[in-house]
């Protein structure tokens, strides 16, 4: 028999649902389409002037132009120790850390270094799309944990312990939440925390978007508070959600030494180095101090009450107070089953492909998070195509029957 064309592994991942929403989005506005997008994971503001004068200077300098280590620069990884005792409250070593080509980069190096096939990989849902393919593809199997709008979209101890299993080797732990915008308590993450330690699980810890919390909410790295799990805990994180830095392509992971080891040495033969004025940019970025950052969370901690105003206003569509990251996330049960125009949908992914066609707003349903009934809607956009946005959703709705 011949060998089958294409490798079985990478044939089984899906396309990233929320980068095929906001392509199909572009592609319709370039089109002439007005659509507007709510898909894109990423902020609608250009990146720090200062950031972006370092890369032109760094772009200059010949020794930018050359390889460099593949775990990173010396003085990137250095401020990215800094800046981790400063907003995570979690000293670390520069060679604790590996710089990685973005945030999903990060994640698929820890997957590939951490887990044996059949390892289980306990992931709360909602969860971000990216998480089960990685842990897939390293022959891993997660074991998903839903939560719903009641429980705040955050998992329980009880529901963690009763999910173990001996084969269970890690927790995916992301707070703020992409998507649902949901945030921890301290106290819960404590415990979250204090559970896995116990039990010797792996805690791959998400805080790409610990700087955006609104209100009362604050970012609790799990790391800072159970110290314990040192040896047995990866932080997440990068640049391109706190400095509106999507495209330039640097995250990173933190993590106990053999396990940086591995990674970088995968990286060495997958990538190598992340390009060094992108990296000669996030320097800047970190060492740049948090004002801009600041400015940006303002606008997004406006755009969550506004948007979760106009949601509510709409009969049928029931929303949580974003607490952080940029993310609405409503239930849109409540219109399943009325007639759009002839189209009557039973799922969100249906109803939203009826909003994009009908209405010209793009949305990612929940089905694409492990949360039927529900859609994400980013916030990352400004406050006029929110309420022209919403207000078409609200205005198909009301000709619906």
């Amino acid at each position: 028999m011949a060998p089958e064309r294409l490798s079985r592994r990478v044939s089984a991942i899906t396309e990233s649902a929320t980068l095929a929403v906001d392509a199909r989005a572009k592609a319709l506005k370039a089109a002439g389409e007005p659509v507007i997008g709510f898909g894109a994971g990423e902020p609608d503001f250009p990146t720090p002037p200062h950031v972006v004068e370092a890369a032109v200077e760094a772009a200059r300098d010949v020794k930018n132009h050359r390889y460099t280590p593949a775990a990173g620069l010396p003085e990137l990884k250095e401020a990215i120790a800094a800046k981790t005792l400063r907003d995570s409250k979690v000293e670390v070593s520069a060679s604790q850390v590996l710089v990685t080509n973005g945030g999903k980069h990060a994640v698929y190096n820890t997957f590939e270094a951490l887990l044996n096939p059949g390892d289980e990989v306990l992931l709360p849902a909602p969860y971000w799309t990216t998480y089960p393919e990685p842990i897939a593809l390293a022959g891993g199997v997660s074991v998903v944990l839903p939560t719903d709008v009641e429980s705040g979209f955050r998992v329980t101890v009880e529901q963690l312990e009763a999910a173990r299993t001996d084969k269970t080797k890690a927790l995916v732990f992301v707070s703020p939440s992409n998507p649902t915008g949901a945030v921890y308590p301290p106290a819960e993450v404590r415990a979250i925390g204090e559970w896995a330690l116990k039990h010797g699980i792996w805690v791959i810890t998400d805080e790409i978007y610990e700087h955006l919390t609104f209100g009362d909410n604050v970012f609790t790295s799990i790391l800072a508070e159970v110290p314990g799990l040192a040896d047995t805990c990866v932080i997440l994180n990068g640049v391109a959600k706190t400095y509106a830095m999507t495209g330039w392509r640097v995250g990173w992971m933190i993590g106990p030494a053999d396990l940086i080891k591995a990674a970088t040495n995968l990286q060495s033969h997958s990538t190598s180095n992340v390009a060094n004025v992108s990296q000669r940019a996030a320097i800047a970025a970190l060492e740049g101090g948090l004002e801009c950052v600041e400015e940006m969370r303002e606008a997004f901690a406006r755009r969550a009450i506004l948007i979760h105003g106009l949601l509510n206003d709409i009969p049928g569509v029931t929303c949580m107070v974003p607490q952080g990251a940029f993310y609405a996330f409503p239930s849109m049960e409540g219109l399943f089953g009325r007639n759009f125009g002839g189209v009557t949908p039973t799922t969100t992914s249906e109803l939203c492909e009826v909003i994009l066609d009908q209405a010209k707003v793009a949305l990612v349903p929940g089905e694409a998070f492990d949360a039927p009934g529900y859609v994400r809607i980013s916030f990352a956009v400004s406050d006029a195509d929110i309420i022209e946005g919403i207000g078409r959703i609200a205005e198909l709705v009301a000709k619906s029957s």
